[in-house]
């Protein structure tokens, strides 16, 4: 288990960190919120919780080519781990790029200020 990546997975379904090492919060569950440690989290090991985590990926815009073909493919061996390492690298990317776009932006707006 890897709870790095699965930390990494937790973020990209939209759980917040708790502000306490190893806590994650859950705000979308229907009787409020619930705290999760991150050591509890199966992504890597239950079809139950990597499977939305591909749907999100697939409802993703994603700017570079190929990234859904590699979850893609992964799916058709049928192993949870290989899924799972697909999912992290579809993560990673996804997260640099929108690191890089969002930094363009405040650059651009930093220079549509001045000018």
């Amino acid at each position: 288990m890897n709870d790095k990546d699965n930390k990494l997975i937790a973020l990209f379904m939209g759980l917040e960190e708790d502000g306490v090492d190893g806590y994650l919060v859950d705000m979308d569950k229907d009787y409020g919120y619930q705290i999760i440690h991150e050591s509890c989290f199966l992504y890597d090991s239950s079809w139950d919780w990597l499977m939305p985590v591909v749907q999100k990926c697939f409802d993703t815009q994603q700017p570079s080519e190929g990234q859904h073909y590699f979850i893609n493919e992964s799916l058709l061996t049928m192993k949870i781990e290989v899924v799972y390492d697909r999912v992290v690298e579809f993560i990673k990317t996804y997260n640099s790029e929108r690191d890089r776009w969002e930094e363009q932006t405040r650059i651009e707006e930093g220079l549509d200020h001045k000018g």
